[in-house]
């Protein structure tokens, strides 16, 4: 008979209110441990998908260990920590790229969010003092490093969501204070597989975070010493998150940054559809099994001196490329709105 303590702890993780909360004592299974490897402030999906992992986390089921940045911008890093303070989830390190050069603009959200105004002149988001803020960032490849160093062997899930400027460079970091293995070494030791959004494998098309910056993802994706799980352009493109759902689910603040972040960059029209890339990898890592993305044969991803990538079927290769079906589109999308609204304790 179950008891009374487990039947409350049911109870509570359906309803409290107006809002789910979720007893993360309830999985039976740990939390997948994910390093977010983002170029935040290019598009609105990286801001949705650091949303989906800290809900994730709040449920039990990710534990977000470190967040790099490969977009070269100043407001990248503390737009990171700005989220994760809403999120209550202030603790998490942030590292970010340094003299890369690659998209050094602010972008559409970064700066206007933190700066955020009301009609009245008052800061929209007074939980984060960006203009005092002192907070010193880690470099990106130190915080790679020093994160996979601490945790268990095979442990590790890798979202690249960005360019591969930092996973290219922690191929070629040498030992150091934190490990005395070499970067490749420690990938291969410690990440269980790398999950990225790059390429395109339909369309003749060069991809923004392949073609940014080409030599890197050349390099990461010859040379990762693990399996690889490739959600292409042609799979975010195919779930959209609505506009309907921007200006109805995110009213439990007054002020929300994920919907103030989309406004700044898209408009809050009802009629809008946002493409979901970055969200894919987050869903598949954190519910691997749960079929929400089929996935090709084994094989090889090539990178040619353009930036255009194959997949190039092998029966011995590491690569994996998503595939989705429209009953999956339809489960996804769903999951996707639901996750990045979602109001927990």
């Amino acid at each position: 008979m179950r008891s009374s303590a487990f039947l409350l702890s049911f109870f509570l993780s359906i309803v409290v209110g107006s809002f789910v909360l979720v007893d993360s004592s309830a999985f039976a299974k740990d939390p997948v441990k994910i390093i977010y490897d983002t170029d935040m402030g290019n598009d609105i999906d990286d801001v949705f998908a650091l949303a989906m992992l800290n809900n994730l986390e709040k449920r039990g089921e990710v534990k977000l260990l470190a967040i790099t940045l490969t977009k070269d911008n100043k407001y990248a890093a503390p737009y990171c920590q700005f989220i994760d303070v809403f999120y209550n989830n202030p603790d998490v390190p942030i590292g970010a790229v340094k003299e890369s050069g690659v998209t050094p603009e602010d972008g559409k959200f970064l700066r206007q969010s933190l700066e955020a105004r009301d009609e009245n002149g008052e800061t929209k988001f007074p939980f984060f003092d960006y203009a005092n803020d002192k907070t010193e960032y880690y470099e990106a490849t130190a915080l790679l490093r020093k994160t996979l160093a601490s945790q268990e062997d095979n442990s590790v899930v890798i979202a690249q969501v960005g360019f591969s400027s930092n996973l290219a460079r922690l191929l070629d970091s040498p030992a150091d204070d934190y490990s005395p293995l070499s970067g490749r070494e420690l990938a291969a030791q410690k990440v269980k597989y790398l999950v990225t959004m790059a390429g395109n494998f339909v369309d003749k098309h060069q991809e923004y975070n392949i073609v940014n910056d080409v030599p890197a993802a050349r390099k990461v994706f010859a040379e990762w010493p693990t399996d690889i799980y490739c959600s292409g352009f042609e799979v975010g493109r195919e779930i959209r998150m609505t506009g309907v759902a921007m200006l109805n689910d995110y009213g439990y603040v007054k002020y929300h940054p994920v919907k103030e972040a989309y406004n700044f960059y898209r408009g809050l029209d009802p009629n809008a559809e946002q493409c979901t890339w970055d969200l894919t990898t987050i869903l598949f890592a954190a519910r691997e099994k749960r079929g929400y993305f089929d996935l090709s044969e084994p094989g090889t991803i090539v990178v040619d001196e353009k930036g255009f990538t194959t997949f190039v079927p092998k029966v011995d290769g590491k690569a994996r490329i998503f595939k989705v079906n429209h009953e999956q589109i339809v489960r996804v999308k769903e999951a996707f709105e639901w996750l990045c609204s979602e109001r927990l304790l």
